[in-house]
């Protein structure tokens, strides 16, 4: 399973523009070995931004009340995946069975790999997502994708970045915000 990389730009919801932050892009590819790679950065200024220290990478919940960077993937037959990366290092993944249903935490083969960088005006996060924990998504001949951001600024405002977004609040999880399929080669 290997596709070519795809470059996109994530764009912020017009109720909550995140004034310190300049643009988003992402890179996402499968790559052999059925992994799931995604790349973010983030351009603005990065001093006006609150970002987590980088820890120990580890599961945590409620990553997304901070900065993140997050990928849903829809399964095949339905039911979809929520995945988020803070720059903490710090990760969680969860299984859903409908729109916002059957919340359970997805059972990894092994931890994604993240690295995260940070200078005056980017942040960079790669997340290496592993699939072969994940028979519906390592087999399925291509995947739906809903790429996405939570910023967080110094006065502890969020903003909320995606490739797509639905129609009223934010809302990653909508059908609509799956807009990027990536096809096995």
């Amino acid at each position: 399973m290997a596709s070519a990389a795809q470059r996109v730009r994530l764009f912020a919801h017009p109720d909550t523009p995140g004034e310190w932050v300049w643009s988003i892009g992402a890179e996402v590819e499968l790559t052999p070995g059925a992994a799931l790679v995604c790349r973010y950065e983030l351009h603005g200024d990065v001093g006006r931004l609150r970002v987590p220290a980088a820890r120990t990478g580890r599961r945590a919940d409620g990553l997304w009340q901070h900065t993140c960077f997050e990928v849903f993937a829809a399964a095949p037959g339905g039911g979809y995946y929520e995945f988020n990366f803070a720059p903490s290092l710090e990760w969680a993944a969860y299984r859903f069975s409908g729109y916002r249903e059957g919340m359970t935490p997805a059972a990894l083969a092994r931890a994604p790999g993240l690295k995260a960088r940070r200078t005056a005006d980017q942040l960079e996060l790669t997340a290496q997502l592993y699939l072969e924990g994940l028979s519906e998504l390592a087999r399925g001949p291509r995947l739906r994708l809903g790429l996405s951001a939570v910023v967080e600024d110094d006065g502890g405002r969020l903003s909320y970045w995606a490739l797509q977004h639905a129609p009223g609040n934010p809302d990653f999880h909508h059908p609509d915000a799956f807009a990027l399929e990536l096809a096995a080669s």
